[in-house]
């Protein structure tokens, strides 16, 4: 079963823009994941850099969001728990919520998203880390989503400023993505 996931922001290996970056807003993507598998009942996404200098770097860790939720919105706040149900862990800044990419300068990374589709909610609390997150899935994975962006400083390939545009791009982007796998 192909299960997707997918930005309105930007395309599968493409450059995140700068206002998802700790150069810009530093705010969350918005992120849409369509036909997840039946029987889901809830979902976690990490977000992580491969190519920090030391080891994988994350930026983002958010779990228990509801398996009727197919999508998240820009700028999720830094909040342990949403009022959804939804929990945020501590990314590797020490922080809660998303920490958006903020590479070495002259370096490109890659920020990978990794959505889980599980048929449980996790029992962990808010404020844990992604090993406690990642534990407490095991066995529980229904399937899995990526979804790739890069990131090099000051770069410039941000969305326009004007609302049209910047959805034309949204629509014209919004849906390709490589799978998984089946």
């Amino acid at each position: 079963m192909a299960f997707l996931l997918t930005s309105t922001a930007f395309e599968e290996g493409q450059p995140i823009p700068r206002e998802y970056t700790a150069e810009g807003q530093d705010i969350s993507p918005p992120l849409k994941w369509p036909d997840p598998p039946e029987g889901t009942k809830s979902f976690a996404l990490i977000c992580e850099d491969p190519d920090a200098p030391q080891e994988t770097f994350t930026h983002w860790v958010i779990f228990n969001m509801p398996g009727v939720a197919w999508e998240l919105s820009a700028d999720v706040p830094r909040e342990e728990g949403l009022a959804n149900g939804t929990r945020q862990g501590i990314n590797d800044f020490g922080k809660i919520g998303y920490a958006g990419p903020a590479p070495p300068p002259g370096q490109t990374h890659r920020y990978v998203f990794t959505l889980y589709a599980l048929d449980r909610l996790l029992d962990v609390q808010a404020a844990c880390r992604k090993e406690q997150v990642l534990a407490a899935t095991q066995g529980h994975i229904l399937a899995e989503a990526r979804l790739l962006g890069t990131y090099t400083q000051g770069q410039e390939h941000d969305l326009p400023d004007d609302p049209l545009e910047k959805k034309a791009l949204q629509d014209r982007f919004g849906l390709s993505t490589a799978p998984l796998g089946e």
